[in-house]
Order: structure tokens, then C-alpha cells, then sequence
């Protein structure tokens, strides 16, 4: 028999989703540190989670809103995988070779308690499902203003992220509201800064791989 058609997958969703994948791992890990940047501070996991909230606009302008909704479901493959597959790494035994300082920083820095991992979850799916339904609406079929419905979508799932993140994590274990209002403003000043610029180039590369 021949061969059934295989749908065509474009460059650009090809390299975007692999990316995807990679930040959706890398968020967490890089969230265990909190960096000042002048006299905000933020847990860099901002940053790899700027970037999936790009990559799934770019789909979302590139290849419509259905692809980049399908993309962040598909993130929680590797979301899900990353997690199980640290904690069974984490209850392995250590070799005796191993230098003494990574033996005891080695689970503080990649594991998670199940809270944080549950918050993870949730926080993830609803923000972005929420980051790429606004950006699409806004477009309202034109697709215009490309920097300002990327910077309004970030905004608002970032927010939302914080929020559902840190109640999940923290409400009942420590205070959480001070917290809360730091981390939204300085994600709400990175998306206003970084967003713009970025989106503009991801989807320009992107229609250059597609030509």
C-alpha cells in the first residue's frame, strides 16, 4: 500500500515547537533563582517563560489560534515528563565520588515539592491557553498591531500566572499578597519592555523559514 500523506509541518512550527518544549522544561529550573534587576526582583524563570509566551503568539499569528492552543497542550508532555523524570533522578542513590557541595544542592535546585508542581501545572496551562486566546481575538481577523495584542495577551496571562502560581504554592505557608504585587509588577514591566521587540522578531524569522 502507499504511503499515507503525512500533513506538512512548516519550518518555522517545527523549530518554534521544539523551542517550546525546551523553555517549558527549563522555566522551572531557572525559577529557583531570584535576580535584582535594579530594584526589581524576579525569579529568572521569567525569562524562558517570556519566551514560551512569544513562541505561542508567533504560532498563533503564523499558523492561527487552533495550532498554538494545541502547542501549549502539547507543553505539558514535556512539563509532565521533566518532573517525574527529577524525582526519580533525586531518589537514586549518589555515587560516593560525587562532589560533596552538588550532593546536597542538587535536590534544592531541580526538585519541587508536589504544591509547587500541582501550582506548576495549573498556572502554566491556564496562562497560557489564556495568553494565546486574547492575543487571537484581538486580532479580529486583520492582524494588526502585532506588537501591542503580544504585549496586552503577555500582560494579562502574566498576571493571571502569578497570581493562580504563588495562592497555590504559598496561601496558608507565609504571606503571600506582598509577593504577589512584586512579582506581577516586574513581570508586568518585562512584558511591556521585552515583548514588543521579541514578537516582532519571532514572527518575522518565522515567515522567512516558511518562504
Amino acid at each position: 500500500m502507499p504511503d499515507t500523506p503525512q500533513p506538512a509541518i512548516t519550518r518555522s512550527l517545527f523549530l518554534f515547537s521544539v523551542l517550546y518544549g525546551g523553555m517549558v522544561c527549563i522555566a522551572g529550573v531557572l525559577g529557583v533563582k531570584q535576580v535584582a534587576l535594579g530594584p526589581l526582583v524576579v525569579e529568572a524563570g521569567i525569562f524562558a517563560f517570556l519566551l514560551l509566551v512569544i513562541l505561542s503568539s508567533a504560532v498563533a499569528e503564523l499558523h492561527g489560534q487552533r495550532t498554538a492552543t494545541t502547542l501549549v497542550r502539547f507543553g505539558f508532555v514535556p512539563l509532565i515528563v521533566s518532573a517525574l523524570l527529577i524525582q526519580f533522578v533525586i531518589a537514586l542513590p549518589e555515587d560516593a565520588g560525587m562532589y560533596p557541595p552538588a550532593i546536597e544542592a542538587f535536590p534544592i535546585v531541580v526538585g519541587q515539592g508536589a504544591r509547587m508542581m500541582i501550582a506548576g501545572l495549573i498556572s502554566y496551562g491556564t496562562s497560557q491557553t489564556l495568553n494565546v486566546f486574547i492575543f487571537s481575538k484581538m486580532a479580529r481577523g486583520e492582524g494588526r498591531l502585532l506588537w501591542l495584542r503580544a504585549m496586552v495577551a503577555s500582560v494579562i496571562s502574566q498576571i493571571v500566572d502569578t497570581i493562580l502560581f504563588i495562592t497555590i504554592s504559598f496561601l496558608g505557608e507565609r504571606e503571600i499578597w506582598g509577593l504577589m504585587a512584586g512579582q506581577m509588577l516586574t513581570k508586568v514591566i518585562l512584558s511591556v519592555i521585552l515583548v514588543p521587540p521579541l514578537i516582532s522578531a519571532t514572527v518575522a524569522l518565522g515567515r522567512r523559514l516558511d518562504r
